[in-house]
């Protein structure tokens, strides 16, 4: 994907036959014109450049093509699918189309057996987190897309509403069962109701002429699942500890490396600036988060004025009147100062949630040189203005980060040694 960038006009007259002497004031005049109207076209231009965000790529990683999850509570599979293909690129495989729906069948199989074991004390659900697929990679092995898409349905794209109620309903009936104790075919009944929505898993499958498993195809991808780990920053743990961290759809449990948050800025600038692209969970259900403009900022409401405002006017508005400026996303405004304790505060209070993983592919800046993340998406392209991309301030990724996943040569050398990984 291209950055977006400002071009200046400029009009040159070619003339090809003579010129007549008795006719040079029109020749003149009509240059001049030309000259003046493209002269007020590109001053017009800049002006409205000038008025939006424009954003210039420092530094963009490769990634394969923007997925569409849909209907679908799937993100964890889609973004942390797009960071094993990029993983695949980085180290020199061909481009793959990795299987999401694989990693969400499996996931949903053991998500069922956790369910039942902690007596439906547990979360279920269609969401999940980023080690959800390093497990199932793990444990299962992986297949391409082409082997199991998951569609079964009759749809383009996934629609799982139906599907995640069924499920919900079979373990709560295993649960309630009159029998007072689980027959042994539960699981099996269950993986039933998974081949029915998303297709039988294949044992075999052919993949450019050769024959694999699940288990074969993984290790030809020759990805260590055990080189990713998992990165937070919050202060109810100690720093440089690993803890579960406690959101709902951690449902396996998955332990996080916690440091500050200076630290968790560093990893991910180290990440990029050495080839190694980053899964991003964040909470998007935020005011500064705009899809439609491709953007996601935290404005600092209590800045004393908006560049170009009258003086004073800015301090005399209302706060619905000040959000009406912030978050019409239409130029750059000034953005909030974020610290730890402002983290840590919007975690208690559940204002951060896990709402969403994402694929950070690289790092840009605005026209006022400000930092912002290139992100890959997974809705689609339709009604983004960078092609399912969007930029992510620093301030918007220091606030609203919930965790990251990255290869572990991708942590600075002495943040890993604090934390104990070889």
């Amino acid at each position: 994907m291209s950055p977006v960038t400002r071009h200046s006009s400029r009009v040159t007259c070619h003339v090809k036959t003579p010129i007549s002497m008795t006719k040079p004031t029109t020749l003149i005049l009509s240059c001049l014109l030309l000259a003046t109207i493209s002269t007020a076209m590109a001053q017009d231009k800049d002006k409205k450049s000038d008025s939006g965000y424009i954003f210039t790529v420092v530094k963009q990683l490769p990634a394969t093509s923007v997925k569409n999850q849909y209907r679908s509570g799937t993100c964890w599979s889609y973004s942390a699918i797009s960071f094993l293909e990029s993983e695949l690129l980085r180290t020199g495989k061909d481009t793959f189309d990795l299987s999401e729906m694989y990693c969400v069948r499996n996931a949903y199989s053991d998500k069922a057996v956790m369910y039942i074991r902690f007596n439906g004390k547990h979360n279920f659900g269609g969401g999940g987190a980023a080690h959800d697929v390093t497990s199932v990679l793990k444990k299962y092995g992986m297949m391409p897309n082409e082997a199991y898409t998951g569609m079964t349905i009759g749809e383009p794209n996934p629609v799982h509403g139906e599907m995640d109620e069924v499920l919900n309903a079979n373990v709560e009936a295993v649960l309630k069962n009159s029998n007072k104790k689980l027959t042994p075919v539960w699981h099996q009944g269950f993986n039933g109701l998974l081949d029915a929505y998303l297709g039988k898993v294949p044992e075999k499958f052919t993949y450019k002429g050769q024959e694999y498993t699940a288990k074969s195809f993984a290790g030809m991808m020759a990805l260590n699942p055990d080189d990713y780990v998992e990165i937070s920053s919050y202060t109810h743990h100690p720093f440089y500890s690993k803890f579960i961290i406690e959101i709902p759809d951690n449902w396996e449990l998955g332990e996080v490396y916690n440091v500050p948050v200076e630290e968790l800025v560093q990893i991910v600038d180290n990440s990029i600036d050495n080839g190694y692209t980053v899964v991003w969970g964040a909470d998007v259900s935020e005011k500064g988060f705009a899809w439609k403009s491709g953007v996601a900022v935290v404005p600092d409401k209590n800045a004393t004025e908006i560049a170009g405002m009258e003086s004073g006017k800015w301090s005399k508005m209302s706060d619905a009147d000040k959000d009406k400026l912030l978050y019409k996303f239409d130029k750059p405004n000034p953005e909030k100062k974020i610290t730890q304790e402002m983290r840590q505060v919007e975690f208690d209070n559940y204002q951060t949630t896990d709402d969403h993983g994402m694929h950070l592919t690289g790092i840009a800046k605005d026209q006022n040189g400000t930092k912002y993340y290139l992100i890959k998406n997974s809705w689609g392209t339709d009604g983004s203005p960078y092609k399912g991309y969007f930029y992510a301030s620093e301030a918007y990724v220091r606030l609203k980060t919930m965790d990251i996943m990255v290869h572990k040569n991708a942590i600075p050398k002495e943040i890993r040694k604090k934390l104990g990984i070889n």
